[in-house]
């Protein structure tokens, strides 16, 4: 392999793969660092193999609900643990390898290791046999990711106090656990193991479940959770776990005194941190802060030639962000025209529980405080033709207009299959879509997508169907 590059990447998640990508499609001779596997943890540890546990777990309440649609089985369902654990990890593998052949159609050098950034425009990677070599880039992005936070007070022993990538290779179903956290790895794992039938409690230190969502999405997610069997402990802190016993003593500070838990696992899942020691980054003098790697809107570092992106930046810890960060990066370097920044407020977040949640834009709450005046619509679920078809009437679309000039402000939505309609309204902000051209924009029926404007109708006094 050549040692001399146009630009080097360091790291193969979503956002070093694409930016790779971007940069050979570019003309640029590009090289990709990975110490593990290509892909990074969200498609061999994160975001694509949850989704293949996910599946399992929703294919395993509709068998148990199957009488609801008319079926009939013989016999008690039963779930598979190790079979499911081993659907998930063939459904990553089988993305990892896509990226690999990715990796060869783009001409893009691949160096297996542990990748330093070092002063000058260069970086060492050193392979498995601890063999080092230089390489020298006249652009180097770094994208090294992050991993699973660790509380102080809650260190994790990868048996009974695990984070989310034990989580989802385990070689038994536990019988209890307790999720420490309710962001969207929290809600998701707490789904899985409940619907099969594990004790799930979480314990959040926030107000309420998935705090960064509208109000009304985390009450009606704690509702649907309560039904599933999910013991919620809200306000509420671990402040020790004793791992001694065969059951893990879990001590949790609640609004009503401290409470005691015993449980088989222990799931942290209380957000992430970035992959930034031991990259070079002190050596080369590029700056951090609050352990994030600090960049321009382009994703420049402080040094000449360097740059970072996803998730050691300041920007959401997603995957679509790191990409389009990635691609943002590299057309940049090439000196395309019009590039433009990330617009971080037109991000859409999805969290893939049941019912799934999608949201972008201002909440109700943070419209108000940004001094709007707002038109707000709601949907249930329970209204639409096709929820009803398909068995899951459970949530609700929200949209949120400024009523002056009927800007898109937000929108937020809980229910089945929403994660697949909330890029209408990314694309619609992206646009300067009013509500009103909504209204007027016509929807296919039945669809869960036809909610968006039934609510927009509810914003505007329209409402025909509720």
């Amino acid at each position: 392999m050549a040692s001399q590059y146009d630009v080097i990447v360091l790291g193969s998640g979503p956002g070093g793969y694409v930016a790779a990508i971007r940069a050979s499609q570019l003309g640029m001779k590009t090289a990709i660092v990975e110490r593990e596997s290509l892909g990074g943890i969200c498609l061999n540890w994160g975001c694509i193999p949850t989704k293949a546990l996910l599946k399992s777990a929703q294919v395993f309440e509709y068998i148990k609900h199957a009488e609801n649609y008319g079926i009939t089985i013989n016999g008690e369902a039963k779930p598979d643990f190790g079979a499911v654990i081993k659907r998930s990890r063939g459904v990553a593998d089988s993305m990892s390898k896509g990226v690999t052949f990715l990796m060869k159609k783009n001409k893009i050098d691949v160096l297996f290791g542990n990748g330093k950034v070092k002063p000058g425009k260069k970086i060492d990677v050193t392979d498995k046999d601890g063999k080092t070599a230089e390489y020298e880039a006249k652009h180097i992005i770094i994208a090294t990711g992050g991993r699973a936070r660790a509380l102080p007070a809650v260190p994790i022993d990868g048996e009974k106090v695990i984070e989310y990538r034990k989580a989802m290779s385990l070689a038994k179903q536990p019988e209890s656990m307790l999720v420490i956290g309710s962001g969207a790895i929290g809600v998701e794992f707490a789904y899985v193991y409940a619907s099969m039938g594990t004790k799930v409690t979480i314990v959040e230190f926030m107000p309420r479940i998935v705090p960064v969502e509208d109000e009304e999405i985390s009450k009606e997610l704690a509702k649907n959770y309560k039904k599933l069997g999910v013991d919620i402990y809200t306000s509420s802190e671990v402040t020790k776990v004793d791992t001694s016993g065969k059951l893990s003593k879990v001590f949790v500070k609640t609004p009503d005194g401290e409470k005691t838990f015993d449980v088989e696992v222990v799931l942290s899942a209380a957000g992430v941190v970035a992959n930034i020691e031991n990259i070079g980054l002190e050596e080369t003098g590029i700056k951090t802060e609050r352990g994030k790697i600090t960049t321009d809107d382009f994703y420049r570092t402080n040094v000449d030639g360097y740059y970072a992106i996803g998730d050691c930046t300041k920007g959401q810890a997603l995957a679509h962000v790191a990409s389009a960060e990635g691609i943002i990066c590299v057309e940049k370097i090439a000196g395309l025209d019009h590039v433009e920044p990330m617009n971080y407020n037109n991000i859409p977040g999805c969290t893939y529980c049941t019912p799934e949640i999608a949201s972008v834009g201002y909440t109700e709450a943070a419209a108000k405080e940004a001094g709007y005046d707002i038109l707000v619509g709601k949907f249930p679920l329970s209204a639409s033709g096709k929820a009803k078809a398909a068995g899951a009437p459970e949530g609700f679309v929200k949209v949120i207009f400024d009523k002056k000039y009927g800007e898109w402000l937000g929108a937020h939505f809980i229910g089945y299959n929403v994660t697949e309609i909330i890029a209408e309204v990314v694309a619609a902000r992206r646009l300067e879509t009013t509500g009103h051209e909504i209204l007027k924009a016509v929807h296919p029926h039945p669809t869960i997508s036809e909610s968006i404007k039934d609510a927009t109708e509810a914003a505007y006094g329209e409402a025909i169907h509720l």
